[in-house]
């Protein structure tokens, strides 16, 4: 018999008997988020895990969102972020705003999507890092599909009902209905907005 035979049998009933305190610890994301943040966060709101919170924090989130674990949220300068009502943010995502992004109602976010409004701007001599940066609004409407690993650049906007295919950068506007794939996203087919 190995020692992970021996183990094993205990550490499934330790997993088991602790399965009844799993809200706990989504209470404990919950509540962490809303010490994070100076807006109010709805009680609708399901944490799965914490999210890393930088920057100002203007942060303004809707009902009934329901947020993965790994989160990255940043606002810097007059930077603000507003996730509409029912909207789902996969495990991973990054969103970085130095201008303004909004994401609409229902929209889906795929596992390790990136949005961010800037970028860094260039100065003819000196450090990169000293240059600042440049933002231009990210309007993502609502029930837009994104998939997994999806970037989002500056500028972009995404009509209402819009699907973003796994792995595309969006660096253009998305019509409504659009399906759009590839680096950079192109569409590849249309469906119907309603």
């Amino acid at each position: 018999m190995t020692i992970k035979s021996l183990l094993l049998a205990p550490a499934v009933a330790l997993a088991r008997a602790a399965r009844p305190f799993a809200g706990l610890a989504r209470l404990w994301a919950f509540a962490r988020l809303r010490a994070a943040l100076p807006t109010r966060v709805p009680d609708t709101v399901v944490v799965l895990g914490a999210p890393e919170i930088h920057g100002t924090a203007n942060i303004v989130l809707g009902e009934e969102l329901y947020l993965y674990r790994d989160l990255y949220l940043e606002t810097q300068e007059r930077g603000r972020i507003e996730i509409g009502h029912g909207a789902v943010l996969s495990r991973g995502v990054h969103v970085v705003s130095f201008g303004s992004i909004h994401i609409g109602e229902g929209t889906l976010v795929g596992e390790y999507s990136s949005i961010r409004d800037a970028n860094h701007a260039f100065l003819a001599d000196g450090p990169l890092r000293d240059a600042g940066h440049t933002a231009q609004s990210i309007w993502i409407g609502d029930n837009v599909w994104i998939g997994r690993g999806v970037t989002i650049l500056a500028g972009a906007r995404i009509g209402d009902r819009a699907v973003i295919g796994a792995n595309a950068v969006v660096t253009r506007d998305v019509a409504p209905g659009a399906i759009v794939a590839g680096v950079p996203a192109r569409p590849i087919i249309s469906r119907r907005a309603a």
